[in-house]
C-alpha cells in the first residue's frame, strides 16, 4: 500500500470519528462554541474542517502518515473537544435528533473528567456496587468539580431507580 493511500485512509477515520455518533437520552444544553452548526455543515470534517480541531489544537491537515510516522501526532492529539461533540450536539437537533443531541452534550461534559475516574463511575453504576449514598456524592462530584450537569442528573436518575428497583450494594 502506499503512503498517499495510507494517508487517505487515516484522513478518512478521523473524518468518521468527528462525525458520526450513535443514539440514546433527553434536551440539549446551550452551545458554547463560535458556530452554529445546522444539519447542512453536516459532515463537518468535509464541510468546515476548520472547525475541527483536537484537544492538543492539532486540525485534520496535521492528520499526515508522515506526522505519524514522525511521531508529531499522538494518541492525546487524536482526542476530541467539548466544542466539536457541542457543534455535533447541535447538528443532531437541528435534525430533530434530540436524544442524540444529548449524548453529545453529555460526552462533551465528559471530556473534563479524567479516564480514570469515568472508569470508576462506570464501575459504580453497576448495579449493587454502590450505595444511594454513594451515587449522590458522585453526581456530586460530577457537578461541582467537573461542571457536569447533564451527567450529575443522569447519576442521580441512575441512584433512583436502583432504589425502585433493589439494585444498590446491600440490597443483594
Amino acid at each position: 500500500m502506499n503512503t498517499d493511500a495510507i494517508e487517505s485512509m487515516v484522513r478518512d477515520v478521523l473524518s468518521r470519528m468527528n462525525s458520526l455518533q450513535s443514539e440514546s437520552a433527553t434536551p440539549v444544553a446551550a452551545s458554547s462554541s463560535a458556530h452554529t452548526a445546522k444539519v447542512t455543515d453536516y459532515p463537518l470534517a468535509n464541510k468546515h474542517p476548520e472547525w475541527v480541531k483536537t484537544a492538543t489544537n492539532k486540525t485534520l491537515d496535521d492528520f499526515t502518515l508522515e506526522n505519524v510516522l514522525s511521531n508529531k501526532v499522538t494518541a492525546q492529539d487524536m482526542r476530541i473537544t467539548p466544542e466539536t461533540l457541542r457543534l455535533q450536539a447541535e447538528i443532531a437537533k437541528d435534525a430533530g435528533r434530540d436524544r442524540l443531541a444529548m449524548n453529545f452534550e453529555r460526552a462533551a461534559e465528559l471530556t473534563a473528567v479524567p479516564d480514570d475516574r469515568i472508569l470508576e463511575i462506570y464501575n459504580a453504576l453497576r448495579p449493587y456496587r454502590s450505595t444511594k449514598d454513594e451515587l449522590m456524592a458522585i453526581a456530586d462530584d460530577l457537578e461541582n468539580r467537573y461542571q457536569a450537569k447533564i451527567c450529575a442528573a443522569f447519576v442521580r436518575e441512575a441512584a433512583a431507580l436502583y432504589v425502585e428497583r433493589k439494585k444498590l450494594k446491600g440490597d443483594d
